[in-house]
């Protein structure tokens, strides 16, 4: 009996390398009102994942360097035992794999850390990989504020456990300066404010003349002040609106026969002692 060795196929040399099918990663979902724009130097793009004890999220700095942003919620931050769990998961890191990380000092503030580096996604197995990579440093580091891979010693018995924090689940705290207005809009959005700009300046210009021309020859309202003379009287001439017939126009002057009065102020120089209100009276001793 004889033994039939199959045939082995060898590729031409000329023969071009075929790479391995780069891995399909899922896109971020978009960020919600309530998450952070920026953390430190990092734009935030979309989530990636989220648990109780904190969020995933895509990112990227100024200079287009990606990054994995691993960030504790509102009630994970507000516990000072998951903050030292989150300290110690981040120091256990590589050093090469964090790239930046605010005070754990900062007790008002939700710690996060970024985790990299990631290439920007152009297809290739490795630049998915890069991202994978950082995506599951994260979520170790979120695993061990919430306690949730430490494994069972001895029979379960009672109620399960679980933190006091855990319906707390919006992102924590977080603080930004410089202000990211305006250096997050893109260029459509700067060409849209300048343009909303523009056409409220217009409007009010607009609103302004329009005021100066309905009130421009508009009467006076309020009479003046009335002066009195050094004998303690003061003359009011009170002029018609419609002047009678055969009289001149009120531009040229009062007619004759315009009736004017002579109104006394009383406690001014010149006036009866006896008057009320004059400074002689009793009665403003008290």
């Amino acid at each position: 009996m004889t033994a039939t060795q199959s045939p082995t196929t060898t590729a031409p040399p000329d023969a071009p390398e075929v790479s391995a099918p780069a891995r399909t990663l899922p896109d971020a979902l978009p960020l919600l009102p309530e998450d952070p724009p920026r953390v430190g130097e990092f734009w935030l793009r979309g989530r990636l994942g989220a648990n109780a004890a904190g969020y995933l999220y895509s990112a990227a700095d100024e200079n287009g360097r990606g990054a994995v942003v691993a960030m504790m919620t509102e009630g994970s931050a507000d516990d000072a035992a998951a903050r030292d769990r989150f300290v110690r998961a981040v120091d256990a890191l590589p050093g090469d794999a964090v790239l930046a990380h605010n005070d754990a000092d900062d007790d008002d503030l939700a710690l996060w850390v970024a985790l990299g580096p990631v290439r920007e996604d152009d297809g290739s197995s490795s630049a998915a990989d890069e991202r994978l990579i950082a995506e599951r440093r994260g979520e170790d580091v979120l695993s061990a504020v919430l306690m949730d891979r430490i494994p069972q010693l001895g029979r379960v018995r009672g109620p399960d456990f679980r933190h006091y924090w855990e319906g707390r689940r919006r992102p924590g705290l977080f603080r930004i300066w410089p202000l990211p207005w305006p250096t997050a809009l893109r260029p459509a959005s700067r060409l849209a404010l300048i343009l909303s700009l523009l056409a409220m300046a217009l409007i009010m210009a607009l609103a302004v003349l329009i005021a100066w021309l309905l009130f421009r020859n508009a009467p006076e309202v309020d009479p003046g002040p009335v002066i009195p003379d050094p004998s303690g009287t003061a003359t009011v001439t009170v002029t018609p609106t419609t002047p009678p017939p055969g009289t001149t126009s009120p531009t040229t002057g009062p007619s004759p026969g315009t009736p004017t009065s002579t109104v006394t102020r009383p406690g001014t120089p010149g006036t009866s002692p006896n008057s009320p209100g004059t400074p002689d009276d009793p009665a403003d001793r008290f």
